[in-house]
């Protein structure tokens, strides 16, 4: 195995964002799947090589670590059926942030396939779950609890101890005050203020944030 070889899955806006924030002094070989109308193309410097068929074949031609370059808004399961599918293959998933990002890991788990982009902060004691996104601009305070494939969209402002079940999405500029719970596979919209919990497999926004919808669970 090369430890310098990385594969990226999806060659959309994320790609982008993910591309700039990685270290090309540890990824030396990069290449990208996407549709197979992209075949060919470069993002940046870095060319799609194939589609989601050709992961099999690129894993056993040394690509062993992986990477969710797809985006999540509106719902993960595209990049959870993708992430399933490697991880049988045998891909690794490493944990990508970027440079300018002020993380603490003084108490913080990261687990695998994490993104934390620019300007980020991430605060002490802090969880972040599997494939979770941390966009630009991002603030997760103190001993917050982020579950596995939750976007946190850009500019968000998590206070302390909140948590934020799996697969849920955060819009862009919302605010959670202290102790909030968001629960699993529930969209905030962008722009919104969290001043009361929010359950689970809902659609919520506004300020105060209010729920709109019932989804599919």
């Amino acid at each position: 195995m090369d430890r310098g070889k990385l594969l990226l899955v999806g060659a959309g806006g994320h790609c982008h964002s993910v591309l700039d924030s990685i270290d090309r002094s540890v990824y030396t070989d990069i290449a990208i799947v996407d549709i197979p109308d992209k075949i060919g193309q470069l993002i940046y410097d870095i060319p799609i090589v194939g589609s989601d068929a050709d992961i099999k074949q690129l894993y056993l031609q040394g690509y062993r670590q992986g990477f969710i370059t797809l985006g999540s808004v509106g719902s993960p399961q595209k990049r959870i059926g993708i992430c399933n599918s490697m991880k049988v293959m045998g891909f690794s998933f490493p944990v990508i942030i970027d440079p300018t990002a002020i993380v603490s890991f003084n108490g913080t788990v990261i687990e695998e396939g994490v993104f934390i982009g620019k300007g980020a902060i991430v605060n002490t004691g802090v969880e972040l779950g599997m494939c979770s996104i941390i966009n630009s601009g991002a603030v997760i305070d103190h001993d917050t609890k982020i579950g596995e494939f939750v976007h946190v969209s850009p500019g968000v402002s998590l206070s302390g101890s909140v948590i934020i079940g799996d697969y849920s999405h955060v819009g862009t500029g919302s605010s959670v005050i202290h102790r909030i719970e968001i629960g699993k596979n529930t969209t905030i919209g962008a722009g919104s203020v969290v001043v009361r919990n929010i359950p689970e497999n809902v659609i919520a926004f506004g300020n105060p944030c209010k729920i709109r919808q019932e989804r599919e669970k």
